[in-house]
């Protein structure tokens, strides 16, 4: 049984689709840049290698024999892993293969292409690939959800086609690794702006490689595209790889089984700290903790001129490029305490010493804030600040003078910012839902998850302002929160297991919303009656659990006719939600039904790190028994990957082997450890709090491995 794993072990199913199918295109990134793995054999999108962006343009759309590849009407299958991607299909007489990477080290990606004649007849094969760009530069943040791409500028070289914005200030430089005809293309630019659907990006031009094959023959060509914000630097980037194309297909196989065995390694080069290692018994306990940390890994983001010098992006690969959301970095937070602890203090003194009630999150191009502001945000800081200081011990950081103040002070801040959003009642209304859900329209105002936060920040700060020995600090806000959670309770409906929204006219709208089961759950179970407790969890069970996923919003729920975005509304879940509903399960008092929920919730880790929303199964057709991830087009609007996936790692650490360490102490409370009833001999190795490296077995010993 392997500890640590490999690019195989995280390999998606292979799916095989038709044109158009309801399959969202897959992502790969080199920690430099990402590109989007297009339906087609060859086609790529999306290539952005900051500063240099291309918006969602395609490039690469391949013909065979000058017929377009796409029109042969044959399904083409994609086997993804975090290195690559293969893309295979079948024509008659004809097999082709591709492997797609992003090249290790290199503001480029890579496609291994192969043509293997299956006839009795020998043949001549042209392959042409159809190339375009739209790189462009920007001065300032990206504050769109598409990156910026500009009409591009072609000419002709040797293997190669060479785009450049107008300003010549950045850079795509595209072609093949063999002798090959290059011509621009014989379509006039337009005059006008065009949209995609009418005209689309412009052609360039195309290369095409002339493939000989005798029968049962195999032959290959490579496909790069390199990005600059020079033309030297964008062409020696293509040369470098274009020199020997499979071994840098081979170097990206070695390059991802570094970072993911680095990440669970003790003093490794790649990140600041590291995860414990997963010893069980159970695939699907291990298979949803290696998508946890995958999908964090995953967005890491290294580029020249990242004003952090790392960061970690949200989304990827079609929407909020460079861009790190405050909510849902928080929704990994544990991961980040755990796995990058030095880069998640610069992030978070970043974000303290910015305004956070302007923006939902900050660019890592300028550093400069993006979007309005979500509600979540005072809740999401304090649990950041909260989980770093609990793993790291770095109690350091509350002294720190950033935007004028103390950070303990920014804590206080945070803990008390509800009060100045108080109506005529004691709860904060968080207005309407662009601040919220954004597409559950009765999800507004005052509302149980947030408030109920409210109460878990209040007892958060004031433990932490205790461990400092601040105790009349820490009595007056345990006392603001002694008073609120009555209020936050008296939202609940009785006997429906949910809660109301209330309204500024005081009308009380029934919410049968999985947020507020996660976030009430995880805040003040322990202030619920059994009977409240014990509805709540037969709710869930009842209308938002489904087999491999589950609903936000029960179906039962009027709301549900409003909006067909999957990451909130009846038809399946953003990525974070059910492993945040699991541990509402268990502070509730019902960890039987989160781990009988695992083999179902494992299945939908079958397509790669989570995506931004899975459909539920009444929605979609499973993809093998996995929760399909929705696509990026509308009316959804998902992207194909969201780092919210760290939520996996924090169900496994913290609720299942209940890990919880406490401000200004030196054990490690393991009393709420539930992981025995699934696997008895489990065991976390290498946690680390503090200086302290600790084995956490099932049945709740600490054991240290050495100080350091």
């Amino acid at each position: 049984m392997r500890l640590i794993p490999t690019v195989d072990d995280l390999a998606a199913d292979p799916a095989t689709h038709h044109y158009d199918d309801m399959v969202a295109p897959s992502g790969l990134t080199n920690f430099l840049g990402t590109a989007r793995v297009d339906h087609d054999l060859t086609a790529v999108s999306a290539v952005t290698f900051p500063p240099v962006s291309q918006g969602l343009t395609r490039t690469a759309a391949c013909f065979v024999d000058g017929r377009l590849l796409e029109s042969y009407g044959a399904p083409i299958t994609h086997e993804w892993r975090p290195d690559r991607v293969r893309r295979s299909v079948t024509l008659p007489g004809l097999d082709l293969a591709t492997v797609t990477v992003c090249a290790p080290g290199e503001t480029a990606i890579a496609i291994d292409i192969s043509a293997t004649n299956t006839g009795d007849r020998p043949r001549a094969v042209p392959i042409t690939l159809s190339l375009a760009a739209g790189a462009a530069r920007s001065e300032g943040a990206w504050l769109d959800a598409v990156a910026p791409e500009e009409r591009n500028r072609a000419t002709a070289g040797e293997r190669r086609l060479a785009f450049t914005d107008r300003a010549g200030t950045a850079w795509s430089v595209q072609g093949v690794d063999t002798a090959a005809d290059v011509r621009l293309s014989g379509i006039a630019p337009m005059a006008g702006e065009h949209e995609t659907g009418i005209g689309g990006i412009e052609r360039g031009g195309e290369v095409t490689v002339h493939l000989e094959l005798a029968p049962g023959q195999t032959a290959r060509f490579g496909y790069v595209h390199a990005i600059g914000t020079t033309a030297d630097a964008a062409n020696a980037a293509f040369d470098r790889v274009a020199a020997d194309l499979p071994a840098v297909v081979a170097a990206a196989e070695a390059f991802w089984n570094r970072q993911l065995d680095a990440a669970f390694r003790p003093g490794n080069e790649e990140f600041s700290g590291h995860l414990p290692v997963l010893e069980t018994s159970s695939q699907a306990l291990r298979r949803l903790y290696w998508w946890g940390a995958l999908g964090v890994i995953w967005f890491r983001r290294d580029f020249e001129g990242n004003v952090l010098g790392r960061s970690y992006d949200t989304l990827m690969p079609n929407y909020w490029a460079t861009t790190t959301f405050i909510w849902d970095y928080s929704l990994s937070s544990t991961a980040h305490a755990l796995l990058d602890p030095a880069v998640m203090k610069r992030q978070l003194r970043h974000w303290i010493d910015s305004d956070i009630h302007t923006h939902f999150g900050t660019s890592s191009l300028t550093g400069s804030p993006v979007g309005r502001w979500y509600s979540v945000n005072d809740h999401a800081m304090t649990r950041l600040v909260h989980d770093y200081l609990r793993y790291t011990r770095d109690t350091a950081l509350l002294d720190e003078t950033l935007g004028g103040r103390p950070v303990r002070e920014h804590l206080r801040e945070w803990a008390l910012a509800w009060q100045s959003l108080r109506g005529s009642g004691p709860l904060a209304d968080y207005g309407e839902i662009d601040n919220l859900l954004e597409c559950v329209s009765s999800y507004t105002h005052e509302v149980a998850s947030l408030n109920a936060a409210n109460v878990w920040n209040l007892r958060t700060v004031a433990a932490i302002l205790a461990a400092q020995g601040d105790t009349d600090g820490a009595a007056a806000l345990a006392a603001e929160a002694d008073a609120l959670v009555k209020a936050v309770a008296d939202l609940y409906l009785p006997g429906t297991g949910h809660f109301a929204a209330r309204q500024p006219d005081g009308t009380r709208v029934p919410v049968r919303h999985v947020y507020d089961f996660s976030v009430v759950g995880t805040s003040i179970a322990a202030d619920l009656d059994e009977g409240t407790r014990a509805e709540m969890v037969a709710f869930f069970r009842r209308e938002l659990q489904t087999e491999a996923w589950l609903r936000s919003l029960s179906p039962w729920d009027p709301d549900a006719s409003f909006s067909p975005r999957p990451d909130h509304q009846w038809n399946g879940a953003y990525p974070a939600w059910p492993a945040d509903a699991a541990r509402s399960l268990v502070a509730l008092g019902a960890p039987e039904a989160a781990l009988d929920w695992l083999p179902g919730l494992a299945r939908s880790a079958n397509q790669g790190p989570p995506g931004q929303a899975h459909f539920t199964e009444e929605a979609m057709p499973a993809v093998n028994g996995g929760a399909r991830k929705a696509p990026p087009q509308l009316p959804y609007i998902i992207d194909w990957a969201c780092s919210s996936a760290g939520a996996y790692a924090a169900l496994v650490i913290e609720s299942f082997f209940g890990v919880d360490p406490k401000p200004g102490s030196d054990g490690l409370d393991t009393s709420k450890s539930c992981i025995a009833a699934l696997d008895p001999h489990a065991v976390l190795r290498g946690l680390r709090i503090g200086d302290r490296l600790v084995d956490v077995h099932a049945d709740g010993r600490v054991i240290d491995q050495h100080a350091t």
